[in-house]
């Protein structure tokens, strides 16, 4: 199931997002939020639900009569505020590691993998839903780069979770671009300010639940700047897969429902080019995962 938060184009006004899946075959919004009684009222209420209520949603969708095309929609990010920091990995794809080791000396050394998950977060107020423009005019070190990432949404609250029964937890799936101010991100010493400015979240274009990808690691990550391919990477290649990721958070603390896990980007950033490609104005970023779709943004 493809589960949107949208609001209508015209007429909806303050509306801070209504609950809507899109149909097999694409072209239109089934709305959810109020459709029925007891529906859930936003994709948190859904997500802290148990599958049942995903049931009671296949059941009425084909008699729900809020329906609209997609061009009369906008798409927020699926989760628009989450309810914590979205916990993020750096350093998760080996030939990411290898690029970034290549262009910052400080990083060279003789086995660059990591030994254990890097963890880092990024503040909710970062998060923009698909078209809206990244703003770069915030990053003023000129520094700002992309990173496409598969998202993991959590359904299921744990602690203590075994990578083994790990996925169990997964309610879904979505694309972040993890955007970061490079220069900020190095000249701090840590990454939550070069990567939680406003903006530099974008998340979308919906959550596609878990029973639709039975293998996730057969997915393919692809980003675009400008229609020119610059990452191209297979989740199968993570380094640390999404059942050791999960069993690592959840060791001490509890993962909650609708909490956000970026598992890290492949190799092809901005600043693994010599000389850096960072975002300019106007630029355009595209992050395509089948079947999730492509979460396109501008650059402002």
């Amino acid at each position: 199931m493809r589960l949107v938060t949208f609001r209508k184009k015209r007429g909806d006004g303050g509306n801070n997002g209504r609950l809507g899946v899109i149909p097999a075959g694409g072209g239109e919004v089934v709305e959810i939020s109020g459709s029925y009684l007891d529906a859930p009222k936003s994709m948190l209420d859904l997500i802290a639900r148990d599958a049942e209520a995903l049931r009671i949603i296949r059941m009425n969708m084909p008699h729900l009569p809020a329906r609209y095309r997609l061009e009369d929609v906008q798409l927020l990010a699926p989760i628009p505020v989450p309810r914590r920091n979205i916990f993020c990995i750096g350093k998760n794809y080996r030939a990411h590691v290898n690029e970034v080791s290549f262009v910052d000396p400080a990083e060279r050394k003789e086995d660059n993998v990591p030994a254990h998950p890097v963890v880092f977060t990024k503040a909710t107020t970062a998060v923009i839903g698909p078209d809206a423009a990244i703003p770069s005019w915030l990053d003023d070190t000129d520094s700002t780069d992309y990173e496409g990432e598969l998202a993991v949404i959590i359904g299921k609250e744990g602690r203590g979770i075994a990578a083994a029964d790990a996925m169990a937890h997964v309610f879904g799936y979505t694309i972040i671009n993890d955007v970061t101010a490079r220069r900020l991100q190095k000249c701090h010493g840590q990454w939550f300010i070069g990567k939680s400015l406003d903006g530099f979240c974008p998340m979308g274009p919906c959550i596609v639940t878990a029973d639709e990808i039975p293998d996730v690691t057969q997915l393919t990550l692809k980003t675009r700047v400008n229609h020119e391919l610059r990452q191209n990477g297979s989740v199968g290649d993570l380094i640390f897969d999404i059942p050791t990721l999960i069993e690592t958070l959840s060791r001490g603390m509890t993962l909650q429902p609708g909490d956000i896990i970026a598992t890290g980007t492949p190799a092809g950033v901005g600043m693994g080019f010599d000389p850096h490609r960072f975002l300019q104005p106007g630029d355009q970023v595209e992050i395509t995962i089948e079947p999730i779709g492509t979460l396109s943004n501008p650059v402002g």
